[in-house]
């Protein structure tokens, strides 16, 4: 009786729950605003000219001059904007928003998570299905979807060239001296490109079963100047074979769409030399209520709503120790690098060691 109590105590009233909920109002409106300044050009405007008023916004960019300022109020109400120029009249960002909705280049990126949300493949498609559970696959979403998830995953392969291979023991020696480098599930060539130009004395494959992520990547390679190192093979990671081994496997962001994760392993390890690491570069995601409360645990309860049309899920970050130890592997190891970016890493044993 006292227990039950004492549960009846802790929970919540009702005007202590109500400004709950209103925050996640306010989180919505906050996103919206942020998905219409960024679709708009209105950040970037705002980035360019520090302190203009909405009227000069308007103006610069041809829009209309009432619906500017409505926004500009709700930007700065969600504090995003903060008052700036002459007399506190214009906006300016608010302190590293630039950075952080604008610069692609940064691995603090997160401009193209937000359109990424508002996009119909997140929530509208799974709400239209949720009766029937109808599922698609990549082939089955828009050109804007595929650069928006490219765009979004820019910031991982940030992170992970080269810093992030850098906490793999040996690895870091072993690409300077230059080998293989396969990039599975390359998707539109955001980290061929950059593995090219990090690794110069390395070769790179990408390897994605999306014909026209092949084809975006195969534009983005040339245009780099680096399609001389780099060669594009359409396949599923399923039916990879590769014709000579590699010294370093990646897997970024797209390990756990595997239709058969256990077999893409097995592939990966016949695709090594003896002693070549698989790295997998993936959301780690929370294995507990306490993780799933968490910032960063309820952005990647957001992705599960596309995850779930393709027919998959977010893993917790153990699942692929497990994997890795099963297949063989050794030296298996993981670096948190953010909330919402962890490696895994695992070596194929080395020849003549008995693995």
């Amino acid at each position: 009786m006292s227990t039950q109590t004492v549960q009846m105590t802790d929970r919540p009233t009702l005007s202590e729950q109500a400004p709950v909920l209103l925050s996640r109002i306010a989180g919505y409106v906050a996103h919206r605003t942020v998905v219409i300044g960024l679709r708009a050009g209105l950040l970037r405007g705002i980035a360019d000219s520090p302190g203009v008023s909405a009227d000069e916004l308007s103006d610069r960019l041809g829009l209309d001059p009432f619906y500017v300022s409505v926004w500009c109020r709700s930007a700065f109400a969600a504090g995003i904007l903060a008052r700036g120029g002459e007399g506190g009249y214009g906006f300016e960002l608010e302190p590293h928003l630039d950075t952080l909705l604008l610069d692609i280049a940064s691995p603090a990126y997160l401009g193209d998570v937000f359109l990424v949300c508002d996009a119909p493949e997140m929530f509208g498609r799974f709400e239209e299905n949720l009766a029937s559970g109808r599922r698609m696959w990549w082939d089955d979403t828009t050109p804007d979807w595929i650069n928006g998830v490219a765009g979004a995953g820019t910031p991982f392969y940030t992170r992970l060239v080269p810093a992030g291979l850098a906490h793999v023991p040996g690895l870091a020696e072993r690409l300077a001296t230059g080998c293989r480098i396969v990039d599975t599930a390359c998707g539109s060539g955001v980290g061929l490109v950059r593995l090219a130009t990090t690794y110069p004395n390395c070769t790179v494959v990408g390897v994605d079963g999306d014909r026209h992520s092949v084809e975006v990547a195969r534009e983005r390679i040339r245009a780099a100047g680096v399609d001389d190192r780099v060669r594009l093979v359409c396949s599923p990671l399923e039916d990879m074979v590769l014709d000579e081994p590699a010294g370093l496997v990646v897997n970024n962001i797209s390990m756990h769409e595997c239709r058969d994760a256990d077999l893409v392993t097995r592939n990966v390890a016949a695709a090594l030399e003896p002693g070549g690491w698989f790295v997998i570069s993936d959301f780690p995601f929370p294995d507990s209520d306490t993780g799933l409360r968490t910032p960063p645990g309820q952005v990647m309860c957001g992705i599960q709503f596309f995850e779930a049309q393709i027919d998959d899920q977010l893993v917790p970050r153990s699942t692929y120790d497990e994997l890795l130890a099963r297949r063989g592997f050794t030296n298996v190891g993981s670096v948190q690098l953010t909330p919402m970016h962890a490696l895994t890493y695992g070596q194929v044993p080395p020849a003549g060691s008995g693995g």
